[in-house]
């Protein structure tokens, strides 16, 4: 059985992250959507709000489950016993940053491998940050993200 771990901050999820939900689960045995607080990024939803938005957006797929990540990647991979991280790349600018992190994590753990997916093209350009900007200010993200996190984002940030 190949475990394969989808890290990110997910806020919120989006299409353009169920895109590569959907790809890992068909190649996978099991996918775990591993929810994590970014230093760099101030959460506009708690790790909490955002692992149930996450399980109600996935809950069609049978082996994917949402979990939270706190601490190392890699020794949250090894305890969940994967051998697999999911990163989704969006852009040729997303690829500098995951790539010094796939080497990264080679380094720490190198019997765990990186599997890179693109989204479909109708999903290349969305972003949560993006997503929350539009959101702020009144445009429609109906698109852009299920139903239940478009109404979630109109409570938030209206």
């Amino acid at each position: 059985m190949v475990i394969a771990v989808y890290p990110g901050s997910f806020d919120p999820i989006h299409n353009g992250h169920i895109d590569v939900i959907e790809r890992a689960a068909r190649i996978f045995d099991r996918v775990i959507v591993a929810l994590a607080n970014n230093d760099a990024k101030t959460p506009c939803f708690s790790l909490e709000e955002r692992r149930l938005m996450a399980g109600e957006a996935l809950k069609e797929f049978s082996n994917v489950e949402t979990d939270i990540l706190n601490g190392l990647l890699i020794d949250y991979v090894q305890a969940k016993g994967a051998g697999v991280v999911v990163r989704g790349l969006r852009a040729v600018s997303d690829f500098e940053y995951e790539f010094q992190m796939a080497l990264m994590n080679r380094r720490l753990g190198g019997e765990i491998e990186t599997f890179f997916l693109i989204p479909s093209e109708d999903h290349t350009f969305i972003s949560s940050r993006l997503v929350k900007e539009v959101a702020r200010l009144g445009g429609d993200v109906g698109s852009f993200v299920p139903p239940h996190v478009e109404r979630e984002l109109i409570k938030k940030l209206l």
